[in-house]
């Protein structure tokens, strides 16, 4: 009987590697492509450059003994990804890359690239369990490893991408997944884990934006929430909400970023107290489990990756906008992040924070 065929997004690094040789074990024939989204050569930093991501996915590729294909998508990133970044942060606000390229960049090329090899499935490495509900739905179910859970970035995709997708990694904790690596003979069992920014490994996110952008990045004040002056800005795209170091302000006590005005070019001091709100407002919405999000819907939401989830209600302001009250404040709130909404253990859906 013919093998059912099945897209890997292969990176080079030991999660994607494993899925690859669990599905192959499983008896699919597994077809890996590996993803160009950026041309630079890469710093020292413990990341690699493009070049050398392709030559470790062709490596794991050869040692599987499957086919393997780049996919050149740096236009589509760089005009998706990378200008979004950098125009969210000259608004003020503090872009998650990984939610826009998932659905929109890797996703989508991952399908492309099946529909020329005639595979009408896709895995990745990702940290997450798809789950199809009584509804009909598919949605993401959280890992069985808190703490590597990875649903919070993949709260975009859409029922047709969850319906065509294998996260074989969902059951394992990293521990396991590095020993499976080693026991399999995988050459990058031992490679590291690459935390930062894919296109920032340095993560000098204000440098790469005054390098990347066409906009002079200017000074400004920093003020309180009196507007009384308190000293000098390097520039708004260097700041985001609860930030505490680098500021270089003598206030005699810890302050933070409390908020930033792109307008008047401001950054907003204050306390730790200033920083917890009770509410947030979010667009660019996309439900999961849920056909639709509903006035009074209770959740747990997540306001950033490493958020533990607080219970919140929903409210329905608009076709694509949301209120979001929280039972207690939540500190730092910061617009550009996503929200993810959790009902049960599974992803809800979620959108962007546009406000607090």
């Amino acid at each position: 009987m013919e093998k059912e065929k099945i897209i890997v997004g292969l990176s080079g690094g030991v999660d994607s590697s494993v899925a690859a040789w669990l599905l192959k074990e499983q008896g699919y024939e597994v077809i890996g492509v590996t993803m160009v989204h950026f041309r630079e050569t890469i710093n020292d930093q413990g990341a690699s450059s493009s070049g050398e991501i392709a030559k470790d996915a062709a490596r794991v590729a050869d040692f599987l003994g499957i086919q393997h294909y780049v996919a050149d998508v740096c236009t589509k990133f760089k005009e998706n990804v990378i200008d979004y970044f950098i125009e969210e942060y000259l608004q003020g606000r503090t872009p998650n890359p990984c939610v826009i390229c998932n659905p929109s960049i890797k996703w989508k090329a991952l399908m492309e690239e099946g529909e020329k090899l005639g595979a009408s499935l896709l895995a990745t490495g990702h940290y997450a369990r798809i789950q199809q509900l009584p509804n009909g739905r598919y949605t993401l179910k959280c890992a069985a490893s808190a703490q590597k859970d990875q649903t919070y970035a993949l709260y975009g995709l859409s029922q047709e991408q969850l319906k065509r997708t294998r996260m074989p990694l969902g059951a394992y904790t990293k521990e396991q997944v590095r020993q499976l690596a080693k026991k399999a003979g995988i050459p990058v069992a031992e490679k590291p884990d690459s935390m930062e920014i894919c296109f920032i490994p340095d993560k000098d996110y204000g440098g790469f934006i005054e390098k990347n952008s066409k906009k002079i990045i200017k000074k400004g004040n920093y003020v309180n929430a009196s507007g009384e002056i308190l000293g000098q800005h390097k520039g708004i795209i260097h700041y985001t909400i609860g930030q505490r170091k680098g500021l270089n302000l003598a206030m005699g006590h810890p302050v933070f970023v409390t908020r930033i005005r792109p307008d008047t070019n401001e950054v907003v001091i204050g306390e730790s107290e200033d920083l917890f709100a009770k509410e947030l407002f979010c667009t660019r919405l996309n439900a999961m489990s849920v056909e639709k999000f509903t006035d009074g819907m209770e959740v747990v939401a997540k306001i950033r990756y490493n958020h533990a989830g607080a219970p919140a209600v929903i409210k329905k302001i608009g076709e694509d906008a949301l209120k979001v009250e929280f039972a207690q404040p939540q500190r730092a709130i910061t617009p550009g992040q996503a929200v993810v909404f959790y009902q049960d253990g599974c992803v809800a859906g979620g959108g962007i924070i546009d406000k607090q």
